[in-house]
């Protein structure tokens, strides 16, 4: 009832929006629930457990693992959003700067395969491998920087509203938005929040916490787009990811063939396939053996506390 986010197979639980504001059960009590739980998992993997509870554990494994950065950039949020900034972690590192120079890279029109294709654990929306058409496009070597957004902001981005969707400018508009999130303007200078607490902007580190609108007016203004899923997916492997989840222009919708399991394993992933775009890669708050090329993750177009950024195409 307490920690059920959205499976309506197993009935009723605290409205999630709601959860936040419980004060029961303690930290405490949380930790010694949680060891419990390990101590009876351990038991139970040692034990002569049978094949189709073993996938179940290992979905329940892998969503942990989806929780885990959860938490992570949900922590950043409540401390982002108090007014002393206080920081987390001295150890934990957000970004790596990336000062390769900006080159596009040419991908071949054609067909490419698309989906998981391997023995290894994938979720049920990766499944359904299958051939896409691609024209010649190029997708950048690199992600969108902190120097080439503030030219962004410098240009006006945030008040033209020909460079944004309907829906992006009226949450422009109603929100005041005027740079991403955990940005602070200082003295004239740009500083950012996180989880180290709050310094000056790097302008070699990625741009973060960005949302989907964002991302297509940064595209627009620099007379380019974001690329789809299956363009990043078929050039991934001549660039580096993994510091940040990068959106993409595809909603996410299922793959060919895809059917929703019976149970409570089926609200995990198919419920959720309307009005979201799909975003690849990872991030540095993604878990070790977590990430994976054909992983697709999703959020709504105006959401941007995870670790997000923008990669262009053309």
């Amino acid at each position: 009832f307490v920690f059920n986010s959205y499976y309506e197979t197993v009935g009723k639980r605290v409205v999630r929006a709601d959860r936040g504001n419980l004060s029961r059960p303690s930290v405490k009590k949380v930790y010694e629930y949680r060891d419990y739980v390990t101590k009876a998992m351990i038991k139970l993997l040692e034990s002569d457990t049978n094949g189709t509870l073993l996938e179940v554990l290992e979905i329940g494994i892998h969503h942990e693992k989806q929780h885990q950065e959860l938490l992570l950039t949900d922590i950043k949020y409540i401390l982002g959003n108090n007014p002393l900034l206080p920081k987390y972690s001295d150890s934990f590192i957000e970004y790596t700067a990336d000062k390769d120079e900006q080159r596009w890279l040419h991908m071949k029109e054609g067909i490419y395969e698309i989906g998981h294709n391997s023995t290894d654990f994938c979720f049920d929306n990766e499944l359904g491998r299958h051939k896409v058409y691609l024209h010649d496009y190029q997708i950048s070597n690199r992600l969108v920087t902190n120097a080439e957004y503030i030219d962004f902001i410098k240009e006006d981005g945030y008040k033209r509203f020909d460079l944004w969707h309907a829906a992006g400018w009226d949450w422009v508009q109603q929100n005041n938005v005027n740079s991403p999130l955990y940005w602070h303007e200082i003295d004239g200078k740009w500083h950012y929040y996180s989880l180290n607490g709050l310094t000056e902007i790097d302008l070699n580190a990625p741009v973060t916490h960005i949302s989907y609108f964002e991302a297509f007016a940064y595209a627009q203004f620099k007379d380019c787009r974001v690329p789809t899923e299956f363009e990043w997916e078929a050039a991934q492997h001549l660039f580096k990811w993994g510091q940040r989840w990068e959106w993409t222009e595809s909603a996410y919708l299922p793959y060919p063939n895809y059917k929703k399991v019976d149970g409570a394993l089926g609200e995990y992933n198919g419920k959720f396939m309307v009005n979201q775009k799909v975003l690849r890669g990872s991030s540095v708050a993604t878990p070790n053996k977590h990430a994976r090329h054909t992983y697709r993750n999703f959020f709504q177009t105006d959401l941007k506390w995870q670790f997000t950024g923008i990669r262009l195409a053309k």
